[in-house]
């Protein structure tokens, strides 16, 4: 028998496709247990739901079966009585939703418990659920989208694009934002651009994350001949989503409509000299510290460049007021109070 040294394949080759066999079995496992434990919390809540309900048991009656699986099963965590009635919570929340209820398998028990406890409306549980699904959140990362207020920014203020890039992409309403939160770069009051370029390569982990998983870094202050002239990129991303380039030009005051103009320059050197044969054309992303919403309006409707213009907020957003205005958007559009 030839050994490896004999074949064109080398060792590390073929290793590196048996641990990729062994690492996706795991994970596979790994999901097959959760959708398990899921389930078994789905049954156990519906159980004592419906005892509850049918006023054959009481409260207390939930106390002594905490008690009664601490004796019988012993080494059994995560079963008592405050656990056992959020499982009740758990299914009461979600049983008249069977869409809803579908994604909850996907999904660790402690970050559902985590959308269960702070979501307001049956609506903003379903939008965390499917973003914590695709983006593949930690609870730790599920949290800061909480404390962001993603969900009511997401309905208030979506993202201000071209008509072009709309018709180019209807996806990317919901890859891009109209305010990128970037407490985590701890700028002064009256930072530069060279203070936020740098403190978005220095974090660019948490920028990746607050952009959203396809985004890949491609660079930065990212080269660009033009005849004899050479202009310079602040970053370059590629979403493997739309298949494209993605430019971001960053402003620390407000936004002008003459910063169009710059990032429709570079978005055509990027098509013309960057992007592969295979490859969606190039989308581009002023991020600026404000805006004028209706000078955003003015500026963009009558642009033949897949843009937008989007802001950066260095301090967490006022949830409470955000919550407010999200209580008057419904009112107002005939949804729920």
């Amino acid at each position: 028998m030839n050994d490896l040294t004999s074949t064109s394949l080398s060792p590390d080759a073929s290793f590196n496709e048996i641990t990729q066999l062994i690492v996706t079995a795991r994970q596979r496992a790994v999901q097959a247990v959760n959708t398990e434990l899921i389930e078994l919390h789905w049954q156990v809540g519906t159980y004592i739901s419906r005892k509850i309900e049918s006023a054959e048991w009481g409260d207390g009656v939930v106390a002594q079966l905490a008690t009664h699986l601490a004796r019988t099963q012993p080494g059994l965590r995560g079963f008592t009585r405050a656990n056992l009635f959020r499982m009740r919570k758990f299914y009461e929340a979600y049983r008249h939703d069977a869409k809803v209820a579908a994604l909850l398998r996907q999904l660790p028990w402690t970050q559902n418990l985590i959308i269960l406890n702070q979501s307001k409306r049956i609506e903003e549980r379903e939008f965390y659920l499917r973003m914590a699904i695709q983006e593949k959140w930690s609870s730790r990362e599920l949290e800061r989208q909480f404390k962001t207020a993603l969900f009511e920014r997401s309905v208030i203020s979506p993202a201000k694009v071209s008509p072009l890039l709309r018709q180019m992409h209807p996806e990317a309403m919901s890859v891009f934002k109209d305010t990128y939160m970037v407490e985590f770069l701890d700028l002064a009051q009256g930072h530069v651009e060279a203070d936020l370029h740098g403190g978005l390569l220095r974090r660019l982990r948490d920028f990746l994350i607050e952009l959203g998983r396809d985004f890949c870094f491609v660079g930065s202050q990212y080269p660009l001949q033009v005849g004899d002239r050479d202009f310079a990129l602040d970053l370059l991303f590629f979403h493997r989503g739309l298949n494209c380039l993605v430019a971001i030009e960053l402003k620390v005051g407000r936004f002008e409509p003459e910063y169009l103009g710059k990032l429709d320059f570079y978005l055509e050197a990027l098509d013309r000299n960057v992007r592969k044969p295979h490859e969606n054309p190039a989308l581009g992303v002023l991020l600026c510290a404000s805006k004028d919403n209706e000078v955003v309006e003015y500026a963009l409707n009558r642009s033949l460049s897949p843009a937008l213009i989007s802001e950066y907020q260095t301090q967490l957003p006022d949830k409470k007021l955000l919550q407010a205005k999200l209580h008057e958007f419904y009112a107002l559009n005939g949804g729920e109070s």
